[in-house]
């Protein structure tokens, strides 16, 4: 398996990030530093799981933007609500479980900019973070204005005519 990122300043950070999670104690369950056997050259990341982090651990509270999971137990939902909550940033959360009603319920509660339920994203909803992550929203009408430059320069037929 083999995980690309963009850009060799990409690597290095998410590199530092798996080593700050094996530093402070985050079990390693696969992957970990460097890159995947085979691949020398490139910005190829290991994909890489940590488990038994606990929520004051850089790689529970850094957005990696890399191939690195990390997987924080609870012990209910308010608990799992608290820690979803407790964080600087909110692009995406995900809720999944047998109970539809229930899974509503629990991703009203999360504040991110879009809370997928088992999985399911609507490409058809709006996109964008909460907090400190992302910029703007996209996929819909305040979408388009990321590619628009608006001119203040009133519209009047004889400054048409003329360009």
């Amino acid at each position: 398996m083999r995980g690309p990122v963009v850009s060799g300043a990409q690597f290095e950070r998410i590199q530092a990030l798996i080593r700050k999670g094996i530093d402070e104690g985050a079990t390693l369950v696969a992957g970990g530093p460097g890159r995947p056997d085979g691949l020398e050259r490139g910005y190829y990341v290991k994909p890489t799981v940590f488990a038994r982090v606990t929520n004051d651990m850089t790689v529970a509270r850094e957005e990696i933007f890399g191939p690195v999971v990390t997987i924080l137990g609870y012990d209910s939902v308010d608990h799992a609500v608290e820690i979803a909550n407790d964080t600087e940033c909110g692009l995406a959360g995900f809720v999944a479980g047998p109970d539809l009603e229930k899974a509503r319920a629990v991703a009203r509660r999360i504040r991110a900019g879009r809370v997928a339920i088992s999985d399911a994203f609507d490409f058809g909803c709006l996109f964008g973070g909460h907090k400190k992550s992302g910029n703007g929203r996209e996929w819909g009408e305040f979408g388009f204005h990321e590619y628009l430059e608006t001119n203040d320069t009133p519209y009047t037929p004889e400054a048409a005519s003329s360009g």
